[in-house]
This record gives structure tokens, C-alpha cells and sequence, in this order.
């Protein structure tokens, strides 16, 4: 999904105007990754230099596609939950968060964050909310929580005194540890209220070859620092869930959570090397 430089703009320039197309950006080929036109050649390069390194890339963009589907899909049907705050949220495609909530419910309401332009100048598809729903999209970065809370688009659009689902899928492995990613997402569940949801999807090392691992690191240098993903363990993943309540199956490949309706055959752990849980805020 997406990282740029830390913050957000600071002036009135337009969308384009802050779109660099010579250097990779993780939005960008994460769409060129699940087969859409929105990036350049930087992104493709970039994207090809990946899965030359991971060869299974694709697959494991696809099905992290799948898990945001699946895990929207039961915190609207099974959970209850009826506002979503999804940071992270890349260039619109097929099933949007708002998407799927509110094809669970009409009166879904969502927040979209991200700091991409490229996903700033699509936010209109990203705010065609039912007519009981609502939607908004804020530019700003994951690493600026302050900012993300006391917006006055998430203020107009979400109740924080009622359950919220936070989504964090693939954001979380583009926060290296001196961003202090744990701190980030503890201040954002600090702001929700018991009933809230966080659900993450993060790349892992745990199955890959190191020659693997670092060759796969080394290919998204391509798009500057702030892009380079941070692979973390199993037991690093958990660390974003501490002090929540997992919901089953718990943390798990993302091909294998909740995925019992998906065809067959489903791909391997190693294929996707990306874990996926959901957990309940008591």
C-alpha cells in the first residue's frame, strides 16, 4: 500500500504536481503488482525487480486483496461493525473497504487514509457511498496519527465513542522500527473504544530463504528509503495485538484466514510470506 515522505503536504498544489514518476512508489506498483494501469515505469521496474527476487509476488498481492475482502466482510457481517478507518488505502480497484461494508450494510460509513497522490487524485472513487452511508478520504500519512484523529472529515464521518475497524493491511512493513510502528498503532487503538477491531496484514520473513528475504529488500530500495519493506517475525506481527482479543483462526497466513470459500488450490505460505489476523479491542 503506501508510505511517501513523512507528513503531508503543506501547501495547495495540485495531486499531480507532487507525483515523482521516476522513482517506484508502493502504491503504485502494488497496483501494476495486481495487474491494474495506474503506475509508471519506475513502478514496473521496480515491481519486475521483485518478482524476480520473489516470484510468487503477484500471488501474494492478490491475496492480501482477498484478506481486506474477507476481513471487511466478517467485522461487517459477524462483528457488527459499522465505521472503518482503512490507512493505507492505495489506488481504488475491485471491493473497496466501503465496498464490501456497506454491500453488509447501507449505512457503513468509512474513512480512507493515504498519503499517495496518485490515490488523492482517484478519491472520488473511494467516496460513491450508498446514500445512508458515508465516506471520506484524508491526505495524510500512517506515521502522523494526530493528524489522521483529529481530522474534521474522520470527525464528520466517524462517531469515536462508537466500535471502529481499524485497517492496516500492507502499511505496516513500510514502517521501519525508528518510525516507531507499534507506538503508531497503539495510539490509534488508544483513540477507538472497547469493541473497536484492528486488522493487519504484514510481509514476514519467517518462510523465506535469507538469500530470498534480502534479495526482495533490496528490490524495493528502487523507490527511496521511506519504501523499503521491513519483514518482521511472527512474534514482531504480534506485537501490533497486544492487549486485544484474536479473532480464530488467530495469526495465520493470510491465504489461510478465513479462507475455507476461496478456490482451490490455495497457495502456500511460502508462496504468499505474509501474515493476516484481526483482533477485538476489550
Amino acid at each position: 500500500m503506501t508510505t511517501d515522505a513523512p507528513g503531508t503536504s503543506t501547501g495547495p498544489a495540485h495531486p499531480s504536481d507532487r507525483i515523482d514518476t521516476s522513482v517506484a512508489h508502493p502504491a503504485r506498483r502494488y497496483n501494476y503488482l495486481l495487474g491494474g494501469k495506474d503506475n509508471f515505469q519506475a513502478d514496473r521496474d521496480s515491481g519486475d525487480a521483485m518478482a524476480a527476487a520473489f516470484p510468487t509476488i503477484r500471488t501474494a498481492a492478490l491475496e492480501n486483496r482477498r484478506f481486506l475482502k474477507r476481513a471487511v466482510g466478517h467485522l461487517a457481517r459477524e462483528a457488527g461493525v459499522r465505521q472503518f478507518l482503512d490507512i493505507g488505502t492505495g489506488i481504488p480497484t475491485a471491493d473497496n473497504t466501503h465496498e464490501v461494508a456497506q454491500a453488509a450494510d447501507p449505512k457503513a460509513r468509512v474513512v480512507y487514509v493515504d498519503n499517495d497522490p496518485i490515490v488523492l487524485a482517484h478519491a472520488r472513487a473511494l467516496l460513491t457511498s450508498t446514500p445512508e452511508g458515508a465516506t471520506a478520504y484524508i491526505d495524510a500519512d500512517l506515521r502522523d496519527p494526530e493528524r489522521i484523529l483529529s481530522h474534521p472529515d474522520l470527525l464528520r464521518t466517524l462517531d469515536l465513542g462508537q466500535p471502529v475497524a481499524l485497517m492496516l493491511v500492507a502499511i505496516l512493513h513500510f514502517l521501519p522500527d525508528p518510525d516507531h510502528p507499534y507506538d503508531v498503532v497503539r495510539r490509534l487503538l488508544e483513540a477507538l473504544p472497547a469493541g473497536s477491531y484492528l486488522a493487519a496484514s504484514h510481509a514476514t520473513y519467517d518462510h523465506l530463504p535469507e538469500q530470498v528475504a534480502q534479495e526482495s529488500i533490496a528490490a524495493t530500495r528502487t523507490g527511496g528509503a521511506n519504501n523499503v519493506i521491513s519483514l518482521r517475525s511472527r512474534a514482531e506481527f504480534a506485537g501490533f495485538f497486544a492487549g486485544l482479543e484474536l479473532v480464530d483462526p488467530g495469526i495465520v497466513s493470510i491465504a489461510q484466514w478465513r479462507a475455507e470459500r476461496e478456490p482451490l488450490p490455495r497457495p502456500s505460505v511460502v508462496d504468499v510470506s505474509m501474515y493476516g489476523a484481526v483482533a477485538r479491542k476489550p
